[in-house]
């Protein structure tokens, strides 16, 4: 906090609010004695992730090429396979880095995981494993489960299999009298929220059996009264968070996907008019969310 540029009001609060906090324990009616806690971030409190950020925002990868990405505790370093011999060096990196600030990296919780292209029909070479690292062929990150094929499978099952308990607890919950109306609204924020959570980050992966087990979720709360049948298909309401996404990239110069943009068309003639004014290239991945809305609309 000392390397930032803030007041020193604001400076001198934090050093009284990280100072002197205590911990005990108690169980079955016995409470231990009072010891300081000399690192930690307060759970709960909203200065917490705010301290974390700071912590972290020295930490960055070793070797040019390797990307480092980061959210709240949550560290991924992503190596292309042309630096697969630097991913050692690089978790030696960030052990240094946790020593120097006081923390530990948990090995036991780290994964590693090798992205492949199913359109290569050469066999991959797969560099050793790491020690004390497990390898894994889906990660799920931020809540979404990707795997090491850049499916989705597994994700929509996961996520349907808690749908469907939670539409079985509103079937419950009508037996014990609950107004249709009240349950619609449940299931609109939660059912429908959980289901299509982060769909921009997923949605251009799914396969045509993914969004058919979506749609057949989707069909059974319209069945039960919970939806209606005129309401926005999933695919609607992918296409709309899409929309207000990218939106609100292009709106805000500060946004954290605004880098993942070209740059904008810099010839004077006259094209017909698109929703943005952003320079096209070749076209990549479209299952790419930023490929797909930079080509929407255009043909």
């Amino acid at each position: 906090m000392a390397h930032l540029d803030i007041p020193d009001p604001i400076y001198n609060w934090l050093v009284d609010y990280f100072s002197e906090h205590q911990h005990s324990t108690r169980f079955r009616g016995s409470m231990s004695q009072l010891l300081e806690i000399t690192a930690s971030i307060i759970q709960g409190s909203v200065i917490g992730p705010v301290s974390y950020v700071v912590s972290a925002s020295d930490l960055s990868t070793s070797t040019p090429g390797n990307s480092m990405f980061k959210y709240a505790d949550d560290t991924y370093v992503v190596i292309p396979a042309c630096n697969a011999s630097s991913r050692v060096a690089e978790l030696d990196n960030v052990a240094k880095w946790a020593v120097t600030n006081n923390l530990q990296l948990n090995r036991a919780k780290s994964v590693e995981i090798i992205f492949e292209n199913r359109r290569h029909r050469s066999q991959p070479c797969y560099p050793p494993a790491l020690p004390d690292i497990r390898r894994v062929t889906s990660i799920k990150m931020l809540g979404v489960t990707f795997t090491n094929h850049l499916s989705m499978s597994d994700h929509v099952r996961d996520v349907i299999a808690r749908c469907g308990q939670t539409l079985y607890a509103l079937k419950v919950l009508r037996t014990h009298g609950m107004s249709d109306d009240s349950l619609r609204e449940i299931y609109k924020a939660v059912v429908l929220a959980k289901l299509m959570y982060a769909s921009p980050a997923w949605w251009g992966f799914t396969a045509a059996s993914d969004r058919q087990q979506i749609d057949a979720l989707v069909r059974r709360g319209v069945r039960f009264g919970l939806y209606n049948a005129g309401d926005p298909t999933p695919s609607q309401l992918a296409e709309d968070a899409d929309d207000i996404l990218f939106s609100r990239i292009l709106a805000n110069e500060h946004h954290v996907l605004k880098p993942l943009l070209p740059d904008k068309r810099s010839h004077g003639y006259s094209l017909r008019p698109r929703r943005h004014n952003l320079s096209i290239a070749m076209k990549d991945d479209d299952r790419n969310f930023i490929t797909r809305q930079l080509f929407k609309d255009i043909y």
